[in-house]
């Protein structure tokens, strides 16, 4: 054995033992700041805090607005958002980032975290509302302060990227986190009346899809529900967009799927990696023990140019769901699209998969 092997093997030696180390003495080694073996509390599903509700949002509440996803390039996108909320009513608090950029993201990890982190600090602030949705958030998902989040609950909320944050905040403080509208969402009348029910008058909501919507044609064909397996089924939301959410498989930040329902969406992915993605959710477990699944939309997923000889969405998730003997159902108003559900990450629910319904038990928020 050369010397410098033998210097390769001892190194991973001498860093295996301080891993060991580091676990042993995990208790001693958590800070305020998050992360693993610094969320202030142990990592992992057995170890997950007690639920927690935000206050409800009011009229004249003021809604921090972040960028923890993608930068915004050119100065209407941000008006709009600005104007739309304060047109719901709120006052409206800028992060120190949210005009930042760095490369595609809306500034460094550093500062787009230190611009959540700022906001839960912050008693002026009521609430906390993405801009945009995009990609990055999983870079700073361990720089939030989840022990302050604890601290100070605050409605928190946003979709897509989001996914990652919205999760890893409940997963880590036991808060009720809102997977819902950005900012620059359309705020359309429908999107507006779910999120007004169910984060401003605090009511145990249902989540339906438009019904009778026929328009020229003689059926409803748009926004219509499909029944996998029915049956009726009780547990915490959780989910959001799949390939977010899978890649959080194997951190502290990934959910506890047991005995929840489980949501998802997806937007501009082939059928094969939406195979993948939930490949990777049933190798590490997380379809175990689910008590329902609610598919919303996936939207412009298809098997790509010259690849029709590829499974359909409906034999991938005939494949993943229906041997998990639960209640399953397709096409909920949750997703990439105009109008859409709010709703609460961890919140328990009841779903009815032959209506095509998902009731919440209780209201999100206090």
């Amino acid at each position: 054995m050369t010397a410098s092997r033998r210097q390769i093997l001892a190194s991973a030696a001498t860093a295996a033992a301080s891993a060991l180390a580091v676990g042993a003495g995990s208790a001693q080694a958590q800070t305020a700041v998050g992360g693993p073996g610094r969320s202030g509390r142990p990592a992992g599903p057995d170890a997950a805090p007690p639920a927690q509700r935000a206050r409800r949002l009011r009229p004249g509440d003021t809604i921090g607005l972040v960028s923890p996803a993608n930068a915004t390039y050119e100065r209407e996108p941000l008006e709009i958002a600005v104007e739309s909320l304060e047109a719901l009513g709120f006052k409206v608090k800028l992060g120190a980032n949210v005009r930042g950029r760095y490369g595609q993201f809306g500034g460094t990890d550093v500062q787009r975290a230190a611009d959540i982190n700022d906001f839960f600090a912050d008693d002026e602030v009521a609430g906390i509302l993405a801009l945009t949705g995009g990609s990055g958030c999983n870079r700073i998902v361990d720089k939030l302060n989840y022990a302050l989040i604890r601290r100070k609950p605050k409605f928190f909320g946003g979709f897509s990227d989001l996914t990652s944050l919205v999760n890893a905040i409940h997963q880590q403080t036991g808060l009720i986190t809102f997977h819902c509208p950005v900012a620059g969402s359309e705020w359309n009348e429908f999107s507006l009346q779910h999120f007004r029910a169910v984060a401003m008058d605090a009511q145990p909501a249902l989540m339906q899809n438009p019904q009778g919507e026929r328009g020229a044609h003689v059926i409803q064909r748009e926004d219509r529900i499909s029944t996998l397996r029915p049956g009726v089924a009780r547990g915490p939301l959780i989910g959001g967009n799949l390939a977010v959410l899978s890649s959080l498989a194997g951190s502290p930040y990934f959910p506890d799927t047991r005995g929840a329902i489980l949501f998802l969406e997806e937007i501009n992915e082939y059928i094969y990696r939406v195979d993948r993605m939930l490949s990777t959710l049933r190798l590490c477990g997380a379809l175990d023990g689910l008590a329902g699944v609610v598919l919303g939309k996936f939207t412009q997923c298809g098997p790509g140019d010259g690849n029709f000889g590829t499974l359909t969405l409906d034999e991938v998730f005939d494949d993943y769901f229906l041997p998990l003997n639960v209640p399953v159902y397709r096409g909920a108003m949750i997703g990439h699209i105009k109008r859409k559900f709010t709703v609460p990450v961890g919140q328990p629910a009841e779903m009815d998969a032959r209506a095509g319904t998902v009731r919440l038990l209780t209201p999100a928020v206090v």
